[in-house]
């Protein structure tokens, strides 16, 4: 993912981070592809930071750990069967890991092979199961590691393909600026209210499919809610078929799915949080369907 601009914040002496919400909605990383006899290998460069500072809302700056500057960290997209490689190297000033959800070696679970600072590590499986998969930093305390940032999206897609749609990344996160272990800024992709402001342009007649993950800290559940409509969800996008026609999920971290709908009138139509304070709090966002 191509990050916006890095400066030097003079309040914290560190990198200042400059997310763009708009660009990470449809940013899927399909990694550099490498055809052999049987299979396909895709390897991907994941790098750590924890020397960054994000203004979170105007006047608010959060020092944000990250992968591949940017949190979340970049959309891993590959097809069942493939060979995932990726190489972890760790920039920061502190431990870190990769743990990927999904199925794989124990050796490649990230949880016990600790990448010290400076340090590097090759994980390699074959793409399984379908569906959407968070990964994220596994080194003690994990509040920590998350909380900051060092978490993002795996997603395995089925060999036959999915139907053709408008395609989306959510990832609903939250930030502890005060560090009491409480949020206080909720947002989906990061930017609170950034999608109020901005709204996402659909077409109407359109299959929208947002693909949703769930990485709040400190908090035990989320949940999404699409106005003038409802949706199919598919949790964890792991089965064809939908467990349920509705207009609200409710996630807990981690928990994530597939979420697929269509709108027939033109207008604004909010998405949001129906946890009331989450909503007021950042985590908000409009569609604009033409």
């Amino acid at each position: 993912m191509t990050v916006n601009s890095l400066a030097l914040n003079p309040m914290t002496n560190v990198n200042l981070l400059d997310f763009d919400a708009e660009e990470y909605l449809y940013n899927f990383d399909y990694g550099d592809v490498t055809e052999h006899d049987n299979f396909t290998l895709r390897e991907f460069t994941i790098i750590a930071d924890d020397n960054m500072s994000m203004e979170i809302s105007p006047g608010v700056f959060f020092n944000t750990w990250t992968f591949n500057e940017s949190v979340p960290g970049p959309t891993i997209r590959v097809t069942e069967g493939d060979h995932v490689r990726i190489n972890f190297i760790n920039n920061g000033d502190n431990d870190h890991t990769l743990h990927f959800h999904g199925i794989h070696d124990a050796e490649m679970d990230g949880v016990f092979e600790v990448v010290g600072p400076g340090g590097q590590f090759v994980y390699e499986w074959i793409a399984s199961p379908v569906g959407i998969h968070p990964y994220h930093c596994h080194v003690m305390p994990l509040e920590e590691h998350i909380g900051h940032g060092l978490y993002g999206v795996y997603i395995v897609d089925p060999k036959e393909g999915r139907q053709q749609a408008d395609e989306m990344i959510m990832v609903l996160n939250g930030f502890d600026t005060d560090f009491d272990m409480e949020n206080n800024f909720y947002a989906a992709n990061t930017i609170p209210f950034y999608y109020q402001s901005n709204p996402i342009k659909i077409d109407s007649e359109e299959l929208i499919r947002i693909y949703v993950l769930n990485m709040i800290e400190f908090d035990p559940i989320n949940n999404l809610h699409l106005h003038g409509n409802l949706y199919s969800y598919y949790p964890t996008g792991t089965d064809s078929l939908p467990s349920i026609f509705t207009d609200m999920i409710t996630l807990s971290q981690t928990e994530r799915g597939i979420i697929e709908f269509e709108y027939s009138i033109p207008g604004k139509y909010l998405f949001h949080a129906h946890k009331v304070e989450f909503s007021e709090k950042g985590w908000t966002g409009i569609f604009l369907v033409q």
